[in-house]
């Protein structure tokens, strides 16, 4: 938890320097390249994690392979190595990207599902959310079959779990309680 509020101080930090240099849009491109870099590459997420490697050592790697980013993107991956939080350089890009999408009117709904959305019930979803909202929606659906049916929809500080793994957990609460 303590990681994750930090990780937002870190972005919303970076998106107020972006904001007020103009460049919330070039930063963001940075952010969603680092995102899919991290998740695409093992070898970076080790390096990252690495109790072994020193912070220069780390430096090094992270600037090479990030080479074309804005001036500010570099900033933070300094920061972060001087502080000793490369270690949640993804995390910070991802609360970076929603932030940013945020302040641009945007939100993005974090959907979870046993099974893919279809394109039909995305649409009913992204009427809805809106119509809650008032934003411009996106969604990340992401496939967990261990929520069994149903859905847990994120937006923003927002969230509703209508799994039936969440369901059957409150059943067996009751009951227990019960006893």
């Amino acid at each position: 938890m303590k990681d994750s509020r930090a990780a937002i101080r870190y972005a919303r930090a970076i998106l107020d320097l972006a904001v007020e240099n103009k460049a919330s849009d070039a930063v963001e491109k940075d952010m969603r390249a680092i995102v899919q870099t991290i998740s695409e590459s093992k070898e970076l997420r080790d390096i990252l994690a690495s109790p072994i490697l020193n912070g220069e050592a780390k430096k090094k790697v992270v600037l090479a392979v990030f080479k074309d980013s804005h001036h500010i993107t570099e900033g933070l991956i300094n920061l972060l190595i001087d502080n000793r939080r490369i270690n949640m350089f993804n995390e910070v890009a991802l609360k970076y990207i929603i932030l940013n999408e945020q302040l641009k009117g945007e939100d993005v709904a974090f959907v979870t599902t046993a099974i893919p959305l279809t394109k039909e019930l995305e649409k009913k979803i992204l009427k809805q959310l809106g119509q809650i909202t008032g934003n411009k929606i996106t969604i990340k659906n992401t496939v967990d079959d261990s929520i069994i049916g149903g859905f847990v929809l994120r937006v923003g500080d927002l969230q509703y779990d209508a799994s039936i793994a969440n369901k059957l957990n409150n059943i067996k609460r009751e009951f227990t309680n019960s006893l």
